[in-house]
């Protein structure tokens, strides 16, 4: 991550805080403030925030400082249609290139992911970012791929405060079993097309969490 252990953790610590609500839009971070919250030097704060601003959490202006950027609708809508762009390509790569042994991983972990069933969210995210790790992480295109990572661990944050809607798991399930047969039968075309629905579909079903969310908050 670019950062020590102790600034890997307090990123950990404060991406939650702003994702949870605790550090709201807009709020000024001063880095001795949180230095004093959390126990630690400045340095590691420094380092967090740095790690933070990759990532669009946090945003620094000209004699403003470092502050929280809104976690809101146009956020999430503006990265997963970045996904949607991009990932088709990453996609498509893949299926050229894809081995036996590519497959094989896939399919061993769509078969975790259908074990879980969705019971445990957290196992379920990480099997299913390793399923989609498995198509990108040898891409020629490092700031792609990297780009991609960065925007699936933000998606992946901001969707743990919600529950899959049974069509959404039906979706999954069904889109990630497609997309393993297109790569079996070399369907490169049609590998990247699913994909795009599929990165799509994600997207809107955070943002129709997040309405439903603010709509229930507004009584």
């Amino acid at each position: 991550m670019g950062a020590s252990s102790e600034g890997a953790s307090l990123y950990e610590l404060i991406r939650e805080d702003i994702i949870e609500g605790r550090l709201v839009a807009n709020e000024r971070l001063v880095v001795t403030d949180l230095a004093r919250r959390h126990g630690t030097s400045t340095n590691p704060v420094r380092e967090a925030l740095q790690l933070l601003r990759g990532e669009g959490f946090v945003t620094f202006l000209p004699n403003r400082g470092a502050r929280v950027r809104p976690i809101d609708q146009d956020f999430v809508r503006d990265i997963y249609e970045i996904g949607v762009l991009i990932e088709p390509a990453l996609t498509r790569w893949f299926v050229n290139m894809a081995t036996g042994e590519d497959i094989a991983e896939l399919e061993r972990l769509e078969g975790l992911i259908e074990e879980n069933n969705f019971a445990d969210t957290f196992r379920h995210s990480e099997l299913d970012t390793a399923f989609h790790t498995v198509m990108y992480q040898r891409h020629y295109n490092r700031h792609a791929a990297e780009l991609w990572w960065k925007h699936r661990e933000v998606l992946r944050a901001v969707s743990r405060r919600f529950n899959f809607t049974l069509a959404r798991r039906a979706a999954i399930i069904r889109e990630h079993r497609e997309l393993i047969a297109h790569v079996k039968a070399g369907e490169a075309n049609k590998a990247a097309e699913l994909v795009s629905r599929h990165v799509e579909g994600s997207g809107r079903h955070i943002l129709e969490q997040m309405r439903a969310r603010n709509a229930a908050r507004a009584g």
